[in-house]
C-alpha cells in the first residue's frame, strides 16, 4: 500500500512539471525554431547524400557533393605530408599546437584487494606552438639522419599516444623516412615479427616500453642498431645486446641541432613514396603491415575533414586513442593541418573518475575542455553505463525528473529538434564529465548501438558522427553528417572515395534485396592503400579496375538506403553455419545482447558441428553483485562468476533482451561462461580498438567451450 501511495503522490507532484514542460515547449518552439535554423537542419538530414554513378543498385555510390570526380587533396599543391605541415606552420606559426600535462605527484593507493594502484596529480597543459614544433621536428629529423637513418629506409615507432609520437612522425615525413607503427599493447612475438619483417635499424619508443617489453625481444632483432627513448629520465644501457646503441630523444635532437648536421641535404618525399607501414593488431593471426603512401593519407584526410564543419583555430582535440590506429593518426594530422590544438591524454586519466586520477583532482577533460573527441563504441558504452548507474542511485524525485527530461529530449532529437531548457537544467553536469564544450564526437572502430548514440546526443548535447573505414582505406570510407538525425548508420561515402556492393549469395545478401540493396562493401578511390608489406597471400583483397582505380574488399556486409547512406549489417567472417543449416551472424548476436544491463562485453561462439550458440560474457560487476545479494549469494567476485545460479540468471536476462530485439531462436546463446576478468588490449583478447580477437578468445576459453558443448 505504501509503495502505491508514494507512486500516486509522485504522479500528482509531476503534473505541474508536465504542464510547465508543455507550456514552455509551446511558447519557445517558434522563436527557437527560426533562431537556430532547425528547419534547415532537418531538411539537410533528409536530403539525398549519395547516388549511384551507374544507376544500378550495386553502385558505385558517390557523395553528391563531389559527384564528378573524387577529392585527392585538401589544399592545392600540398600533396605530401611534409608540405601539409609546412603549410600549417606558415598559417598558424605562433598558435598553440601540441599540449602535455605535467605530473605534479604520484601516490600508491592500496585497494581493498591489497593491490597497489598508482594515482596521479597532474598540472595544467604546457603547449608547443607551431613554430616551436617546427624547430624540434627539424632538429630531431636531422639527428636521426646523423645517427645513420637513411631516406626511404624504414624506421619504427613503438610508443604510447603522446606529443613525441607526433613529433617523430612529422620528422620522418619531412625526411622521407617511412614510419613503421605498432600498437603499444602488441605482444612480444608480434613486435619481433614486424621489426624483422620491415628490417628496421632505428626504433623510437618510451622508457617504460623499452624496459618492460622490448628488452625481452631485442636479441631476436639482429638488424636493429639504434633505440631512441622519448622520456626525460635516463635509461641505463646495461643488459642490452652488444652493438645496440641506446639514445634519449633529447640527445638526438641536440645532435641534430649542430650546424654541420642541420646543413645535411633533405630528401623530400614524393606523393607515391611510402609514408607509413601500419601494423594492425588484427582480430586473427599475425599482424599485417599496411603500406600507405603520402597521396593515400592526403586523399583520405581530405574526405574526413569535409565532414567536420568549422574545423579550425577555435577547436581543441583530446588525444587518447592509440596513435598506431589509423583513426587517431589521421585525426591528429588533420587537426594540426587546420590549426586545432591537440591536448594529450590517456584512457586512465581522461576524466575526474579515471583510474589513475587521484580522488579530488582533475582529469584531462576537465582541464582541457575539448571541443572535438574521437571514441570507440566500447568507451561510449562504458560512459553510458556509468552515468545511468549514477542515475539509479538518485532519490525518487531526482530520478523521475531526469527520466522525464531524458524522454522529452529524446523525442525532440528524434524529430530533429533540441531541448535547451533540459540542456541547461538537467544535462549541464553530465556534459562537464567531458569538459562541457564538446561540439562533435566521432565514433569508429566498431558499430555503435543506436541506444548509446542517442544517450550521447541527449546527455552530452552534441552530434555523434559514426565513421566507417579501415587501415587499408586510410580510415576513410563514410562518416555521418552532423545534420543527420538517424541512428545505426555510418553515413554516405566521403568525397575522396566511392562504394560498391558485391553480392554474397552464400550469406543471402544481394543488390536485389528489398527494401534496400545489400552486399559485401568494396571501397575504391585514391585513399586505398598499396597492400600488405611482403604478404602476397592477403593482397587478393585489393584490385585495380579498368579505370586504374584501386579497390579494397572489406569483408563487411552493408545495406545502402535511398538517401545514399550505408549501414553495416554483417561480416563475412562472423557468419557460422550450424549443424541444422541455419546461418548465425555472431556480430549481430553480440551487438544485440550488449544492450543487456548485466553484460559489459560478450563474445558469441558457434561450432558448425553443433546445433546451438554459446557465449562468453564479461558481466557488469556492480549489477551482478547486486543480483547475487538479492539471491542470497555472497563471496569473492571470482566465485560469483563461476556460480551456476549466476550463469542461469545471466542466461535468463539474455533471453529477455533477445526476445525484445527479436533474435531468432537459433541465434540466442543456450549456455554462458562468465569471465571475472575484463577483456582489454593488454590481455590480448581484444584489439586496441576493442574488437574481439575470436581466435585468441577461443583458445583462452577452450575448456569452457568443451564443457558447454558437452565434451567435458
Amino acid at each position: 500500500m505504501g509503495v502505491q501511495a508514494d507512486f500516486a503522490l509522485q504522479s500528482i507532484l509531476l503534473l505541474p512539471v508536465h504542464f510547465l514542460v508543455w507550456l514552455y515547449s509551446i511558447l519557445s518552439f517558434l522563436p527557437w525554431y527560426y533562431i537556430t535554423g532547425a528547419g534547415q537542419r532537418k531538411a539537410l538530414s533528409k536530403r539525398i547524400k549519395a547516388r549511384s554513378t551507374t544507376g544500378r543498385a550495386e553502385g558505385p555510390y558517390r557523395s553528391v557533393d563531389r559527384f564528378d570526380s573524387l577529392a585527392t587533396v585538401d589544399f592545392p599543391g600540398k600533396d605530401t605530408l611534409d608540405k601539409l605541415f609546412e603549410h600549417a606552420v606558415q598559417r598558424f606559426g605562433k598558435a598553440p599546437c601540441l599540449g602535455t600535462r605535467d605530473v605534479l605527484s604520484e601516490e600508491n593507493e592500496v585497494q581493498p584487494s591489497g593491490k597497489l594502484f598508482k594515482k596521479l596529480i597532474l598540472g595544467e597543459y604546457r603547449w608547443l606552438s607551431y613554430n616551436e614544433l617546427d624547430t624540434i621536428i627539424s632538429q630531431f629529423g636531422s639527428g636521426l639522419a646523423a645517427i645513420g637513418q637513411e631516406p626511404k629506409h624504414t624506421i619504427a615507432i613503438f610508443c604510447e599516444t603522446r606529443a613525441e609520437w607526433m613529433i617523430t612522425a612529422q620528422a620522418c615525413f619531412r625526411r622521407n623516412f617511412p614510419l613503421v607503427t605498432f600498437y603499444a599493447t602488441l605482444g612480444d612475438d608480434a613486435i619481433a615479427f614486424g621489426l624483422n619483417e620491415t628490417g628496421v635499424t632505428h626504433l623510437v619508443t618510451s622508457a617504460e616500453l623499452l624496459e618492460t617489453k622490448l628488452k625481452n625481444v631485442l636479441s631476436q632483432i639482429p638488424k636493429l642498431k639504434h633505440v631512441i627513448y622519448v622520456d626525460q629520465r635516463k635509461v641505463s644501457a646495461e643488459g642490452y645486446p652488444a652493438g645496440l646503441s641506446i639514445h634519449s630523444m633529447q640527445s638526438v635532437q641536440e645532435l641534430g641541432a649542430l650546424p654541420q648536421n642541420m646543413a645535411r641535404p633533405i630528401v623530400k618525399p614524393q606523393p607515391s613514396d611510402l609514408a607509413v607501414v601500419m601494423y594492425t593488431s588484427g582480430s586473427t593471426g599475425r599482424p599485417k603491415g599496411v603500406m600507405i603512401v603520402h597521396r593515400n593519407l592526403i586523399a583520405g584526410m581530405s574526405g574526413q575533414c569535409e565532414r567536420i564543419p568549422g574545423l579550425g583555430l577555435r577547436d581543441t582535440y583530446i588525444a587518447y586513442l592509440p596513435l598506431a590506429h589509423v583513426l587517431e593518426m589521421t585525426a591528429e594530422i588533420s587537426c594540426v593541418t587546420y590549426g586545432c590544438r591537440i591536448g594529450y591524454s590517456s584512457p586512465q586519466t581522461l576524466s575526474d573518475q579515471s583510474t589513475k586520477i587521484k580522488k579530488g583532482s582533475k582529469g584531462d577533460c576537465s582541464v582541457l575542455r575539448p571541443t572535438l573527441m574521437a571514441a570507440v563504441p566500447e568507451i561510449m558504452d562504458r560512459i553510458n553505463k556509468n552515468v545511468m548507474s549514477k542515475v539509479q542511485e538518485m532519490g525518487v524525485v531526482q530520478k523521475t525528473l531526469f527520466t522525464l527530461g531524458y524522454k522529452y529530449k529524446l523525442e525532440q532529437i528524434k524529430r530533429g529538434y533540441d531541448a535547451p531548457l533540459c540542456n541547461a537544467l538537467l544535462f549541464r553536469k553530465v556534459k562537464k564529465l567531458l569538459g562541457g564544450r564538446v561540439r562533435m564526437m566521432l565514433s569508429g572502430g566498431a558499430p555503435l548501438s543506436s541506444a548509446t548514440q542517442r544517450f550521447m546526443n541527449v546527455c552530452f548535447c552534441c552530434p555523434v558522427g559514426q565513421g566507417y573505414g579501415l587501415t587499408e582505406t586510410c580510415g576513410a570510407g563514410t562518416i555521418t553528417e552532423v545534420s543527420d538525425i538517424s541512428t545505426g548508420r555510418v553515413g554516405a561515402p566521403l568525397i575522396c572515395c566511392e562504394i560498391r556492393l558485391r553480392d554474397w549469395a552464400e550469406g543471402g545478401y544481394t543488390s536485389k534485396d528489398k527494401p534496400n540493396p545489400r552486399g559485401e562493401i568494396l571501397i575504391g578511390g585514391p585513399n586505398i592503400t598499396m597492400g600488405y608489406f611482403r604478404n602476397d597471400d592477403n593482397n587478393q583483397d585489393f584490385f585495380v579496375d579498368d579505370n586504374q582505380q584501386r579497390w579494397f574488399c572489406t569483408g563487411d556486409i552493408g545495406e545502402v538506403y535511398p538517401d545514399g547512406c550505408l549501414q553495416i549489417v554483417d561480416r563475412k567472417k562472423d557468419l557460422v553455419k550450424l549443424q541444422a543449416g541455419e546461418y548465425v551472424s555472431l556480430g549481430k548476436v553480440e551487438s544485440a545482447l550488449k544492450n543487456c544491463p548485466l553484460i559489459d562485453n560478450i563474445c558469441a561462439y558457434a561450432n558448425s558441428e553443433q546445433n546451438y550458440v554459446i557465449s562468453f560474457v564479461v558481466p557488469n560487476q556492480k549489477k551482478l553483485t547486486e543480483l547475487a545479494k538479492r539471491r542470497g549469494l555472497v563471496g569473492p567476485w571470482e566465485e560469483l562468476c563461476t556460480h551456476p545460479d549466476m550463469e542461469r540468471e545471466v542466461l535468463n536476462e539474455i533471453k529477455v533482451v533477445a526476445a525484445n530485439i527479436k533474435l531468432e531462436r537459433f541465434e540466442i546463446p543456450v549456455k554462458v561462461h562468465l569471465s571475472p576478468e575484463p577483456w582489454t588490449p593488454e590481455t590480448g583478447l581484444v584489439t586496441d580498438a576493442f574488437k574481439l580477437k575470436r581466435k585468441e578468445l577461443k583458445n583462452h576459453y577452450i575448456d569452457h567451450i568443451e564443457r558447454m558443448y558437452g565434451g567435458k
